[in-house]
């Protein structure tokens, strides 16, 4: 199928989209990389009358480092992330999640900013984010926010974002010492989006407990969330094999579990504790613990 007609716009600026965008309001879509916008188009199973095209707002790419915080730009790609050696040793769990996000055509178009804003609960980008306890910058004609991940995603393809605003930056914190990162995941095969995904984080304490400790959780709800079950287990305890697969049991607790024609609820509930386990013992191992 074809989409249906629009008025294509392509501006050069932030400051010209964010006109547009308010100009425009719900019969506006914002076009990035256009891997998750054009299928649905093309479906249509969304009609947007006019279509702003931010490829070409040059503001919006670049990943920098500002004290202990890492900084991305919404138009970063996937490719970009996996590739960065700033990433790679300030907060490596992007580029491990990076490189697990479709394929190569996917990574070198794809978006940052435009996975987290379309909000797939299928998707690898929010467990990372969640994990990290990271932000989103939101901005529009009359000022910007930053929004906490656990505040982000509202429901399946729905966030906080207002009709007026665009998603412009992420920022994560960087990797302190004593720490590990991690994001693994059981992906389907054809579309590579995560049947289960878990993405971890953990500090430890000078005597090898966890001080602090991040899971988030992809493709198991109708939104990705952040395992605080999993996490209050681990907190001020020693990670021993034991007590991480103790913790990994509750990482589906809380949630409606999805089931579809690659898993059942059973299953996925399942895979939601094996995942988080991997996740977490991968992470523990990189901080330097046993």
């Amino acid at each position: 199928m074809i989409p249906e007609s629009f008025e294509y716009h392509a501006p050069q600026t932030l400051a010209e989209a964010s006109r547009l965008i308010a100009q425009f309001g719900q019969e506006g879509k914002i076009l990035a990389g256009g891997h998750s916008l054009l299928p649905l188009m093309k479906l249509r199973l969304a009609s947007p009358r006019h279509l702003v095209d931010i490829g070409r707002v040059a503001e919006l790419k670049y990943i920098r480092e500002d004290a202990d915080k890492i900084q991305i730009g919404a138009l970063t790609t996937h490719y970009q992330i996996e590739s960065s050696e700033l990433l790679k040793q300030k907060c490596p769990l992007l580029p491990e999640t990076a490189r697990e996000i479709g394929d190569v055509q996917v990574r070198n178009k794809g978006t940052l900013g435009g996975s987290l804003a379309h909000a797939d609960p299928a998707a690898d980008w929010p467990a990372a984010i969640l994990a990290l306890g990271g932000e989103v910058e939101a901005r529009s004609e009359s000022g910007s926010r930053w929004i906490p991940a656990q505040e982000f995603f509202v429901e399946m393809l729905t966030t906080t974002l207002q009709a007026d605003e665009i998603l412009t930056a992420i920022r994560v914190p960087a990797l302190p010492a004593h720490a590990g990162e991690a994001y693994v995941k059981f992906a389907q095969p054809a579309s590579g989006f995560a049947i289960v995904g878990a993405a971890a984080r953990v500090v430890l304490d000078d005597a090898g407990a966890v001080a602090e400790v991040g899971v988030g959780i992809t493709g198991v709800a109708a939104k990705p969330y952040r395992a605080a079950a999993v996490e209050g287990v681990l907190r001020g305890h020693s990670p021993t094999a034991k007590r991480i697969a103790e913790a990994a049991a509750h990482a589906a607790e809380g949630v409606e579990v999805n089931a579809d024609l690659y898993a059942s609820a059973e299953y996925r509930t399942h895979l939601a504790a094996v995942y988080t386990r991997r996740a977490l013992e991968k992470a523990v191992e990189r901080a330097g613990g046993k």
